[in-house]
């Protein structure tokens, strides 16, 4: 099955399952990361769209335990980047409907709560297809180390992701089920 096609039935599958309740569990994660010797101070995060898992509760605690919190803005030129944010502060809606941050304050995230449609247990991610995310974090990569998180819903797991030169590996799954590293 083509990427196209395979985008298309797994965010039907996500859309039908969307209605579960699960919850994150920020402190489990917090306590994962601090005990696998995680270190950050920085941590990105997205705003929830079209039925993504909502990273909001953990971004949440996480500003409280003092981590700086960013959320991506996305540029003319393709590009994205994250910007600080908390949730009393503004966002805007970018061309694809998504809210971002209206801060300048650009952060380089230590950790990267990363989107997808779907993945499988080699770590690989399936995207929305613009290539946002690859592209982000063969950029960030030449400035610093980062760790990646996907999140998602278990039905979004299939056996193999189709995948190119270009697309980057996560380091941990999290879904309702399981973390997979």
């Amino acid at each position: 099955m083509n990427k196209f096609n395979l985008r298309r039935k797994i965010l039907n599958l996500r859309k039908k399952n969307s209605y579960k309740n699960f919850t994150l569990y920020p402190y489990r994660i917090f306590r994962f990361l601090k005990k696998n010797k995680i270190k950050f101070k920085n941590v990105g995060g997205y705003y929830p769209h079209n039925h993504e898992i909502d990273d909001l509760d953990m971004l949440n605690f996480l500003r409280n335990k003092r981590i700086n919190i960013s959320l991506p803005i996305i540029s003319e030129n393709n590009q994205m980047d994250f910007f600080e944010w908390t949730n009393k502060d503004p966002l805007k809606i970018n061309k694809y409907g998504i809210a971002e941050p209206i801060s300048v304050k650009k952060i380089y995230p230590d950790i990267i709560f990363v989107p997808l449609v779907a993945y499988d247990t080699d770590l690989n991610r399936l995207g929305y297809g613009g290539g946002y995310y690859d592209r982000y974090l063969e950029k960030i990569t030449k400035i610093k180390k980062i760790f990646k998180i996907g999140l998602a819903f278990s039905c979004q797991e299939i056996k193999k992701i189709p995948i190119n030169k270009h697309d980057k590996k996560l380091d941990l799954i999290i879904n309702e089920k399981k973390i997979i590293q």
